[in-house]
């Protein structure tokens, strides 16, 4: 008895040692060699700065920024330690009120925009932390944040064009903006 003690103790400590440090780290420093950028977050920097995470939406309230989704995430938005949608059916009362107050405020932002509203811009996703948006989103946005900025709308139409990523490999997913990287090329324009 004391001898398949003694030997499940050992399988005990190899396993451990194998699977809790030397597994963990050679796949680290696989990731460290092959995909650095990833590895270490995807942290976007800005003047030697950390700016952002590519993978993390961030709040921008400002006229002069475009606007990501509105994170569901709680108590504040964006908040990683907190992933979640916000779990309201399409026929809940509650969501078709947040969705109304969402295209209020954007009306408000900026009252001579007429045209639909993209879903994107008054829904949230899955995980309330979505970094990026959609073109047509983007292009929603860009008289605005051309009258706030000062700058003529071919130039953010321009800048949006730069910052759409296509689908992947031709086929999969949707193009998208990142709305990190479009709000600092916005900031690194000299006027």
């Amino acid at each position: 008895m004391l001898r398949m003690i003694r030997t499940a103790l050992r399988f005990l400590l190899a396993f451990t040692i194998l699977t809790g440090i030397v597994y963990p780290l050679v796949v680290t420093g696989i990731a460290q060699v092959a995909f650095p950028f990833r590895a270490n977050g995807s942290i976007i920097m800005k003047n030697g700065v950390p700016a952002g995470s590519a993978l993390i939406g961030q709040q921008f309230a400002g006229p002069e920024y475009f606007w990501g989704r509105p994170s569901a995430t709680t108590p504040c938005p964006y908040n990683g330690g907190a992933s979640s949608g916000s779990n309201l059916g399409p026929n809940n009362p509650a969501l078709l009120r947040d969705v109304q107050a969402r295209i209020n405020a954007l009306r408000a932002a900026d009252p001579g925009n007429r045209s639909p509203v993209p879903a994107g811009l008054v829904t949230s996703s899955g995980s309330g932390l979505d970094p990026d948006i959609s073109p047509a989103a983007a292009l929603y946005q860009a008289g605005r944040v051309a009258r706030a900025r000062g700058l003529d709308e071919a130039t953010v139409l321009a800048l949006i064009r730069a910052n759409t990523r296509g689908r992947f490999l031709g086929l999969f997913g949707e193009p998208a903006v990142n709305v990190l990287r479009l709000n600092l090329a916005l900031d690194g324009l000299k006027k």
